[in-house]
């Protein structure tokens, strides 16, 4: 046999590279191979860069340091796909790392992970590109470049993918953009409910719980709620709530947040879990829903609503029962749902739930029921049930309870009476004044509008006023939320009706602030404290307050303005007029027929808007002048007023036998007068008016006078002991002197008497009242008061008539503006109209004040005209007449003709 011959190996050739194996333990080394050319070493280094990222947030920020994200990202593009599904991965894991998201978003990679979502790609690439993308869509920039790159497609096809860890991703990702309006929008147009809904049918909660959160975000919007309508959704929704357990599976869906660990975990096992946290994201997708009435009805024809009902009451979970509640309150804000829930019994659930443990619970119960009440059968309901138990709950240290049950009070208080009394008879009105001291502002705007529904009824109004309720009301005036301010205006505007209640309101210094309200730029708040204003001004006493914090002036502006102005500053201002009748005549220059001048009133001539109107007794202490005389009306007696103060008898003591004396030239020279026609009544009544307007100023003038001769006779004295003496005597009698002074400004003023105008009414109340002839008592007055001002006057010789002089004579004789208007014997157009209206007011018979130019002014009357008298079927039709006292008294002038037209501008 031959000897086998051994063949020989071929060396390689010289230009191949002999294959070599590193082992490298530097993640610097494996960033540095990502710019290798071979497939082979890609791969591994990008599967190398994927395990050391999930060990940790450290080792994501030194790879970004390292600058392992650059080459990684031209790798989305490698043909390899090996290479590819590495760095998507690697992506997928990187992008949970703030630091990396930001420098994503520089690197622009996201349409390149998008394309990643083919469907050609492998399901792994599916996996982590849409992990990348739902990492990603937690910032709004990168939902923008989502969107707009068009990856929400792509994502809704993945819904459908067969892989848990797909779909789970794809809906978070989906969650994350539908938070913006325009990705809602395209949700719509993509028909992505439908997948989405079958995603609840999953055996992985966090796939249905994600599932759930997005439908409650997409169907805030009406098209969304029609299209999970039309797909049977609400079935699935109820079919969640009526679930309790479930066989949950655990896999790749749980864990893929902890990164890769699941591939060295079983794929799957099995445990019990409760759907609670399911079932709370089903009662928000319900709840919106339940806003349609469409839903509503196919709810309710399904029998869903009274499940939903039933759900609410018997759950044992406070949180579900609260959103459960919440879907509830929801549904009772349309009219026509409002209609469904009540025919489904929705009033006893409401009051189980209001004892429910859970205050959140109560609080959505207490809002049910306050939307539920404006149905009118709801509110009758709620008058024998459900009162009592909202009333305990005011009395809760939540204020959220106390802000939802006082919500609700007020709600079935508003225009209902009966509601009204089973609160108070519950005792809520000490708990509703308590709270208007919280430090809750709807609390306190929901007390108050409680507390002004119960004050409409005389009975709770009286009660409301036992505790106080004027001074708890001040602190929600001195508020700074426009809606207490308006509340509580409101509650004042209601409860001040009664004079105890203006009288409490006055001592508890609650005026200030509510004029102060009148300065404010909320239309509701300025209406409702001009309303208060206008009741408050009902009695003189608070009206003269109210002035005196200048409300006038503020009402003034208020209506000069067409923005700010509104009835009730109108009406306030009227009323504000009305009780001080001086000033509305000075300033309008009328005075109608409900308009009686009482005593006290004085006509100063007309003022402009703006111009203070002084006081009768600041016009009493003024020195004489040229300008008009001030007439006043006063009826009383001057016995009627107080007596002479300490000061007064003091001062008439040290003025000794002089004083008397001047006082009795005083006297004695009113009783001359320089015309015949003051002659008979002016020298009675001088005395005590002069004696009234001049008593502080001549106790001054005499003490000055006495003082100044003491002084002068003690420098002829002599002696140096005399003349101590006699200083000692001036300092006494200067200090004396001061007090006088210092205490007559203080003392009361009072009106002087007029007894001619007392004489007027007796012989007015003797000889026209009972005149049955209402056109009669009228000429007969109007002759009356023209005798008493000088008779009637030929137009020719209107000229002739010397009103002015005897008016500056009497205005002498009184040494004062102020005349009382008894004492006038020749009056003009003016003085004859005022006298007119004075007595016409004392025997009833309704007769205007009008006030013209030049010195004019007339009364009107109205009338029934002759021609109507008598006739049958006609109902009678006043007419308007303007009443001759200067040419032909008692003549009736129609206001529309030429001789009324004569009468005014003469």
């Amino acid at each position: 046999m031959g000897k086998k011959i051994k063949k020989e190996v071929e060396p390689p050739p010289k230009d191949v590279f002999d294959p070599l194996t590193i082992e490298s333990k530097k993640a610097a080394t494996v960033v540095l191979m990502l710019n290798s050319t071979e497939e082979e070493i890609l791969a591994k280094a990008c599967e190398a860069i994927y395990k050391f990222a999930l060990k940790g947030e450290e080792n994501k920020t030194t790879l970004l340091e390292l600058g392992a994200l650059e080459p990684l990202t031209k790798l989305l593009t490698h043909e390899d796909k090996i290479v590819r599904r590495n760095a998507t991965m690697v992506f997928g894991i990187l992008a949970s790392n703030n630091d990396v998201k930001k420098s994503l978003r520089e690197l622009d990679i996201l349409n390149a992970i998008i394309a990643q979502l083919a469907p050609e790609e492998e399901v792994v690439i599916h996996e982590f590109a849409s992990l990348c993308l739902a990492n990603m869509s937690v910032e709004y920039t990168s939902k923008v470049q989502i969107f707009e790159y068009g990856g929400l497609e792509p994502l809704i096809r993945l819904l459908g993918s067969p892989d848990p860890d797909v779909k789970k991703n794809s809906i978070e990702c989906i969650y994350n953009l539908v938070q913006d309006f325009h990705c809602r929008m395209a949700i719509q147009d993509l028909s992505a409910i439908p997948p989405i809904l079958d995603l609840l049918k999953s055996e992985y909660p966090i796939i249905q719980l994600l599932a759930l959160k997005t439908l409650g975000t997409i169907t805030n919007d009406r098209e969304s709620r029609v299209m999970l309508r039309e797909s049977q959704g609400l079935e699935q929704l109820l079919k969640i709530l009526e679930t309790k357990e479930r066989l949950v599976k655990w896999g790749p869906a749980h864990i893929t947040l902890w990164g890769f660990i699941w591939s060295y975990l079983p794929l799957e096992s099995l445990r019990i879990e409760e759907f609670n946290d399911l079932h709370i994201e089903a009662l928000a997708v319900l709840a919106n829903c339940l806003e349609d009435v469409d839903t509503m009805q196919q709810l309710q024809q399904v029998g869903g609503l009274r499940k939903l009902l039933l759900f609410a009451e018997n759950t044992t979970f406070p949180d579900i029962q609260k959103n459960a509640t919440k879907a509830i309150a929801r549904a009772a804000y349309d009219p026509e749902t409002r209609k469904i829930l009540h025919e489904q019994g929705v009033e006893k659930c409401l009051i189980n739930l209001l004892g429910a443990e859970n205050d959140g619970t109560k609080v959505a119960a207490a809002e049910v029921i306050s939307a539920m009440s404006e149905n009118l059968a709801s509110k009758e309901f709620f008058n024998t049930q459900g009162i009592p138990q909202i009333v305990q709950l005011l009395k809760s240290e939540n204020d959220d309870i106390k802000e939802g049950a006082s919500l609700a009070l007020a709600n079935l208080t508003t225009a209902n009476q009966a509601n009204a009394i089973a609160a108070a008879e519950a005792g809520a009105i000490e708990f509703l004044i308590n709270i208007l001291s919280c430090n809750r502002d709807n609390a306190i705007a929901n007390a108050a509008t409680v507390l002004t529904n119960m004050a409409t009824q005389e009975s709770l109004r009286l009660a409301i006023q036992s505790f106080d309720i004027m001074r708890a009301l001040i602190q929600p005036l001195n508020s700074s939320n426009t809606l207490v301010q308006s509340k509580a205006a409101l509650t004042v505007a209601a409860i001040a009706c009664d004079a105890e209640a203006r009288i409490e309101l006055r001592h508890a210094g609650g005026l200030e602030p509510l004029v102060e309200l009148l300065h404010s730029n909320n239309d509701d708040v300025r209406r409702h404290a001009s309303w208060a204003v206008m009741v408050c001004a009902s009695d003189e006493t608070t009206s003269v307050e109210l002035c005196k914090l200048g409300v006038l002036d503020i009402l003034e502006e208020i209506n000069q303005s067409m923005r700010r102005k509104n009835n009730f500053s109108e009406a306030a201002y009227n009323r504000l007029l009305n009780n001080n009748l001086s000033l509305k005549y000075c300033q309008t220059g009328y005075l109608s027929s409900n308009n009686l001048i009482p005593d006290g009133f004085y006509d100063a001539g007309r003022i402009s808007p703006g111009t203070k109107l002084l006081s009768l007794k600041e016009l009493a202490l003024q020195e004489l002048n040229d300008r008009r005389a001030v007439i006043l009306i006063n009826s009383k007696p001057y016995s009627a007023y107080p007596p002479y103060t300490t000061e007064e008898k003091f001062s008439d003591s040290v003025s000794g036998r002089s004083s008397s004396l001047q006082r009795r030239g005083r006297i004695s020279a009113g009783v001359g007068s320089p015309t015949d026609e003051k002659a008979d009544g002016l020298g009675q009544t001088t005395a005590a008016a002069s004696k009234t307007f001049l008593k502080e100023r001549a106790s001054r003038d005499h003490q000055e006078q006495r003082l100044t001769s003491r002084r002068t006779q003690s420098i002829f004295r002599k002696g140096k002991g005399r003349k101590e003496e006699e200083k000692n005597k001036e300092e006494e009698e200067a200090a004396a002197l001061a007090k006088i002074v210092e205490s007559s400004t203080d003392k009361e003023w009072c009106l002087p008497s007029d007894n001619d105008f007392c004489n007027y009414i007796t012989e007015v109340s003797k000889t026209i009242l009972p005149i049955t002839d209402l056109k009669t008592q009228i000429e007969t007055l109007a002759k009356f008061v023209a005798g008493k001002m000088g008779g009637p006057i030929s137009k020719k010789l209107l000229h002739e008539f010397k009103w002015e002089l005897h008016i500056s004579e009497v205005k002498f004789q009184l040494k004062s503006n102020i005349i009382p208007i008894g004492y006038i014997k020749k009056g003009t157009f003016y003085h004859r109209a005022l006298l007119f209206k004075v007595l016409a007011d004392k025997i009833g018979i309704g007769a205007t004040l009008v006030r013209g130019e030049y010195n004019r002014a007339w009364n009107e009357v109205k009338l029934v005209e002759e021609s109507y008298k008598g006739i049958t079927g006609l109902l009678p039709r006043p007419e308007e007449f303007i009443i001759d006292l200067m040419f032909e008294p008692g003549a009736l002038l129609k206001t529309r003709s030429q001789e009324a037209e004569f009468y005014k501008f003469l």
